[in-house]
């Protein structure tokens, strides 16, 4: 098993290297690769309900936070938080995983999906650490399919009246 899994990906590998625009980075000499680039894509404002708990749960304590709606800006962005996702939220030895699931609408009304997982650890000499990977799913005859093929980073923050504000960068 594990020869063809390996087996499977140097032929990928390979078959990249010969037919796609690929490059990849190697260590410089004396130094570290070149740190990917990050594309500014959008700031989602999400309002939020009152957060529930569930409780211990054996693999930790599940917290629901219920989302109500929002809005969101970028460049070539634009729209609706719509009402009815949660960010589902477990919490153990002082890490907090969290899975925040709801759809976004443009204005010009295409409606996307999001999924949006992270951590956030408390404590430490930096403060906290909150950090999320969000993943878009968007309709293939959309502008917006770009979405689907695309990997990118949250940096979240405190919102206006308990809500939160979230950046989102594409990594290029």
């Amino acid at each position: 098993m594990k020869r063809t899994l390996l087996s499977l990906c140097l032929s990928f590998i390979a078959f990249l290297s010969a037919n796609a625009q690929v490059s990849f980075s190697a260590p410089q000499q004396g130094g570290e690769p070149k740190a990917p680039e990050l594309e500014y894509v959008v700031r989602l404002h999400v309002t939020l309900d009152q957060a529930f708990t569930v409780g211990d749960t054996g693999k930790g304590t599940r917290t629901v936070i219920p989302i109500t709606g929002g809005t969101f800006e970028g460049p070539g962005l634009k729209g609706e938080v719509l009402p009815g996702g949660a960010d589902y939220q477990m919490q153990c030895d002082g890490r907090t995983e969290i899975e925040a699931i709801y759809c976004i609408r443009t204005d010009d009304g295409v409606n996307i999906h999001v999924r949006n997982c992270g951590i956030i650890k408390m404590g430490g000499n930096s403060g906290m650490y909150f950090r999320c990977a969000p993943k878009f799913e968007a309709p293939m005859d959309s502008k917006y399919a770009w979405m689907n093929e695309s990997l990118f980073l949250c940096q979240p923050g405190m919102g206006p009246a308990g809500g939160i504000n979230l950046d989102v960068w594409r990594v290029k």
